[in-house]
Protein backbone atom coordinates (compact mmCIF):
# COMPACT_ATOMS: atom_id res chain seq x y z
CA UNK A 1 0.00 0.00 0.00
CA UNK A 2 2.22 2.54 1.13
CA UNK A 3 4.30 2.03 -2.52
CA UNK A 4 1.35 2.38 -4.16
CA UNK A 5 0.88 5.88 -2.47
CA UNK A 6 4.93 7.07 -3.35
CA UNK A 7 3.82 6.14 -7.05
CA UNK A 8 0.69 7.97 -6.80
CA UNK A 9 1.89 11.37 -6.49
CA UNK A 10 3.75 11.83 -9.11
CA UNK A 11 1.20 10.64 -11.32
CA UNK A 12 -1.76 12.92 -9.42
CA UNK A 13 0.85 16.09 -9.69
CA UNK A 14 1.36 15.97 -13.03
CA UNK A 15 -2.53 15.19 -14.04
CA UNK A 16 -3.23 18.29 -11.62
CA UNK A 17 -0.84 20.13 -13.86
CA UNK A 18 -2.53 18.89 -17.34
CA UNK A 19 -5.99 20.08 -15.86
CA UNK A 20 -4.46 23.43 -14.75
CA UNK A 21 -2.61 24.19 -17.80
CA UNK A 22 -4.40 22.55 -20.30
CA UNK A 23 -8.15 22.01 -19.07
CA UNK A 24 -8.09 18.99 -19.48
CA UNK A 25 -7.62 15.21 -17.96
CA UNK A 26 -6.72 13.33 -21.42
CA UNK A 27 -3.28 13.39 -22.33
CA UNK A 28 -4.35 11.69 -25.26
CA UNK A 29 -5.67 14.78 -26.80
CA UNK A 30 -2.75 17.57 -25.65
CA UNK A 31 -0.97 18.88 -28.20
CA UNK A 32 3.21 18.84 -28.57
CA UNK A 33 4.95 21.22 -25.98
CA UNK A 34 1.78 20.86 -23.23
CA UNK A 35 1.80 16.69 -23.78
CA UNK A 36 5.92 16.94 -22.97
CA UNK A 37 5.81 19.10 -21.08
CA UNK A 38 3.09 16.85 -18.55
CA UNK A 39 5.19 13.71 -19.92
CA UNK A 40 8.28 14.87 -18.52
CA UNK A 41 6.91 15.63 -15.51
CA UNK A 42 5.20 12.44 -14.89
CA UNK A 43 8.32 10.32 -15.72
CA UNK A 44 10.75 12.19 -13.81
CA UNK A 45 8.45 12.35 -10.39
CA UNK A 46 7.58 8.70 -11.22
CA UNK A 47 11.21 7.86 -11.75
CA UNK A 48 12.45 10.08 -8.50
CA UNK A 49 9.60 7.98 -6.28
CA UNK A 50 11.71 4.39 -7.62
CA UNK A 51 15.13 6.21 -6.31
CA UNK A 52 13.65 7.25 -3.61
CA UNK A 53 12.35 3.75 -2.77
CA UNK A 54 15.74 2.16 -3.87
CA UNK A 55 17.69 4.70 -1.39
CA UNK A 56 15.49 3.16 1.48
CA UNK A 57 16.35 -0.06 0.15
CA UNK A 58 12.79 -0.94 -0.67
CA UNK A 59 12.25 -3.82 -3.19
CA UNK A 60 10.53 -2.72 -6.32
CA UNK A 61 7.64 -4.41 -6.45
CA UNK A 62 5.02 -5.61 -9.15
CA UNK A 63 3.05 -2.21 -9.12
CA UNK A 64 6.27 -0.41 -9.71
CA UNK A 65 6.65 -2.37 -13.26
CA UNK A 66 2.91 -1.66 -13.63
CA UNK A 67 3.35 1.85 -13.22
CA UNK A 68 6.60 1.74 -15.59
CA UNK A 69 4.33 -0.40 -18.01
CA UNK A 70 1.31 2.32 -18.53
CA UNK A 71 3.79 5.01 -18.30
CA UNK A 72 5.32 3.80 -20.85
CA UNK A 73 2.07 2.72 -22.90
CA UNK A 74 0.70 6.06 -22.44
CA UNK A 75 3.78 7.45 -24.33
CA UNK A 76 3.79 5.21 -27.13
CA UNK A 77 0.10 5.99 -27.97
CA UNK A 78 1.21 9.43 -28.52
CA UNK A 79 4.01 8.35 -30.58
CA UNK A 80 1.87 6.44 -32.74
CA UNK A 81 -0.59 8.94 -32.77
CA UNK A 82 1.77 11.76 -33.65
CA UNK A 83 3.30 9.10 -36.34
CA UNK A 84 0.16 9.07 -37.40
CA UNK A 85 -0.67 12.33 -38.40
CA UNK A 86 2.85 13.20 -39.46
CA UNK A 87 4.02 15.12 -36.47
CA UNK A 88 7.66 15.36 -35.38
CA UNK A 89 8.22 13.11 -32.72
CA UNK A 90 11.77 13.04 -31.92
CA UNK A 91 12.20 14.41 -28.76
CA UNK A 92 8.90 11.77 -27.68
CA UNK A 93 11.15 8.91 -29.57
CA UNK A 94 14.18 9.88 -27.44
CA UNK A 95 12.22 9.97 -24.13
CA UNK A 96 10.83 6.57 -24.36
CA UNK A 97 13.81 5.18 -25.75
CA UNK A 98 15.68 6.84 -22.35
CA UNK A 99 13.04 4.97 -20.42
CA UNK A 100 13.46 1.28 -22.01
CA UNK A 101 17.14 1.76 -21.28
CA UNK A 102 16.23 3.09 -17.39
CA UNK A 103 13.63 -0.04 -17.04
CA UNK A 104 16.10 -2.24 -18.42
CA UNK A 105 18.63 -1.25 -15.85
CA UNK A 106 16.00 -1.65 -12.79
CA UNK A 107 14.89 -4.79 -14.06
CA UNK A 108 18.20 -6.30 -14.17
CA UNK A 109 18.95 -4.43 -11.06
CA UNK A 110 16.27 -6.74 -9.15
CA UNK A 111 17.13 -9.94 -11.09
CA UNK A 112 20.08 -9.34 -9.54
CA UNK A 113 19.15 -9.18 -5.89
CA UNK A 114 16.36 -11.82 -5.92
CA UNK A 115 19.48 -14.33 -7.27
CA UNK A 116 21.51 -13.52 -4.02
CA UNK A 117 18.67 -14.37 -1.82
Amino acid sequence: MKKIIIHSIPVMVSFLGLEIFCHTLNPIIVRGPEFLKFYISLTIGFYLSVFCLRFFRENLSGTSFYFMVIIFILGAIKLFRGLSLDRPVGILFSILAAEILIDMIFISMEFKQKMKQ
